[in-house]
């Protein structure tokens, strides 16, 4: 008994100590539920456990078409990864960037104010800005602001320039944004948004939103998104694409892009029909295509490096 009264006051006295070394945040996922959440990714990680998929790969996705990318996610059992009918801030520009996802519902006065006091004890001000505050290089802000207009607006000129000024990327926003005409003028902040309202979510007072999570699963549209998903926007619709399935995605683009190159080549040449082309390819086709890359490995829009690996990989 005596021991058992020991070790009761044992755990007692370390419990302030784990909170300590370990401080929750209702808002913010813990690492561990993160790993529990994302565990096909096998590579390297955040300190919070959000996974990083590498920069070359990031830098290479910028070429991939939402086309290419669809049909591996669905091929993968991934049916519900696009998301279109945008306003987009640079439309003529590509977004890529790992996801770092909040959570914004409707206001309810006591639970927002709950989750406001928990913040301004950790020094914390604006719940709007607070998935801001942990973004960095190369992060896309993707939120959703459930569709709200009037009175919904988290984001405006001095929130963008925020979000900027840490990631180098814009943002996928489910929501209404305000001060679109400063937001436009940071020049490389490519985003999409649902649209446009000049008021505030915070109008005279009133708390129209309130946030519930930081990186843990949202949905945006008809998608639902996890914190490390790789954002690819474009063309008026956005990807987002799991961190384990981003390789295979460049990958695969890489290789429809250069059968393309070589079949409408051979095609206008008189060489094959469009049939030819356009169904399975015979092993002659195969064989030509192969000596094609070895023949153009200098000029074609694909890295080198990468065409030696996809003819090392190749079986004819």
């Amino acid at each position: 008994m005596d021991s058992l009264k020991v070790t009761i006051k044992f755990f007692y006295l370390l419990i302030p100590t784990l909170f300590i070394l370990c401080p929750i945040n209702a808002q913010q996922i813990s690492k561990e539920e993160m790993l529990f959440l994302t565990p096909l990714w096998e590579g390297e990680r955040y300190p919070d456990g959000r996974p990083k998929v590498p920069d070359n790969i990031l830098e290479r996705m910028k070429e991939v078409t939402h086309e290419e990318a669809w049909a591996v996610m669905r091929n993968e059992g991934y049916k519900y990864q696009y998301a279109d009918g945008w306003q987009v801030i640079n439309p003529d520009s590509v977004l890529v960037g790992r996801a770092v996802t909040a959570t914004f519902m409707p206001g309810r006065p006591d639970i927002h104010d709950a989750i406001d006091e928990r913040g301004k004890k950790e020094g914390k001000r604006g719940q709007n800005t607070w998935p801001v505050d942990i973004l960095i290089k190369d992060d896309v802000y993707v939120a959703d602001q459930f569709g709200i207009h009037l009175d919904g607006p988290t984001i405006g000129d001095n929130v963008g320039n925020a979000i900027f000024a840490k990631t180098g990327k814009g943002i996928v926003y489910d929501g209404a944004l305000r001060d679109i005409v400063g937001l436009k003028e940071i020049g490389s902040f490519t985003s999409f948004f649902t649209s446009y309202h000049p008021s505030h979510h915070n109008q005279r007072g009133n708390l129209n939103t309130m946030l519930i999570g930081i990186n843990r699963p949202t949905r945006i549209r008809q998608v639902t998104v996890m914190a490390g998903d790789v954002v690819l926007g474009r063309d008026g619709g956005v990807s987002f694409i799991p961190p384990h399935l981003a390789e295979k995605v460049v990958i695969t683009s890489e290789i429809v892009r250069l059968r393309d190159m070589f079949g409408h080549e051979r095609i206008r040449a008189g060489v094959y029909t469009a049939g030819q082309i356009d169904t399975r390819w015979s092993d002659d086709i195969e064989r030509d295509f192969s000596q094609w890359l070895n023949d153009h490995i200098d000029e074609l829009p694909v890295a080198k490096e990468q065409i030696q690996e996809i003819l090392k990989n190749r079986t004819w």
